[in-house]
């Protein structure tokens, strides 16, 4: 399959070379553990946390700085699509949808859970694609051991583990 992970930075990053091929390694990663067997486009824009509370605030009526968003373009329930899929005319891939991560907060959270910024950045990335394929820990106790089971294995198959 030939996906395409677009990532752009509107906040200034440390490695962002590292950050990008993290974000690129593990949205890849999912789209092959859940069999994705179309060529897929996400787009990714790694924000600071200003811009990511306005978007929260903006789209899910929660004035809060959080750590990802996630932007569908289809619906899909747990991997499987729930409408005919198209791909774009100029990509030729289907848009999944767009992902906004916000590094600080996601660099806090590693503090705070005692991990590395590229653990916390893996998970969020890893947390979002599922996100766009239709998976939801907010739909009843059942999905949500599900996806974080997804969550789990695909980080694990990458090394980013736990510290």
């Amino acid at each position: 399959m030939n996906h395409q992970i677009n990532i752009g930075f509107e906040t200034e990053v440390a490695d962002e070379n590292s950050v990008r091929e993290l974000i690129r390694t593990c949205a890849e990663r999912v789209l092959a553990s859940e069999q994705v067997d179309f060529d897929a486009e996400i787009d990714v824009t790694v924000v600071d946390a200003d811009a990511i509370r306005e978007m929260n605030a903006e789209y899910r009526n929660k004035d809060a700085v959080t750590d990802v968003l996630s932007f569908p373009m289809y619906e899909f329930l747990n991997g499987e699509p729930q409408e005919e899929l198209e791909a774009e005319p100029d990509s030729g891939c289907v848009m999944l949808g767009d992902m906004i991560l916000c590094y600080t907060r996601a660099c806090e959270q590693a503090e705070q859970f005692g991990h590395s910024p590229a653990r916390e950045c893996g998970y969020l990335t890893t947390h979002s694609v599922l996100h766009l394929l239709g998976y939801d820990h907010e739909r009843n106790d059942e999905d949500t051991r599900l996806m974080r089971s997804k969550e789990e294995d695909n980080l694990a198959f990458l090394g980013l583990t736990r510290d």
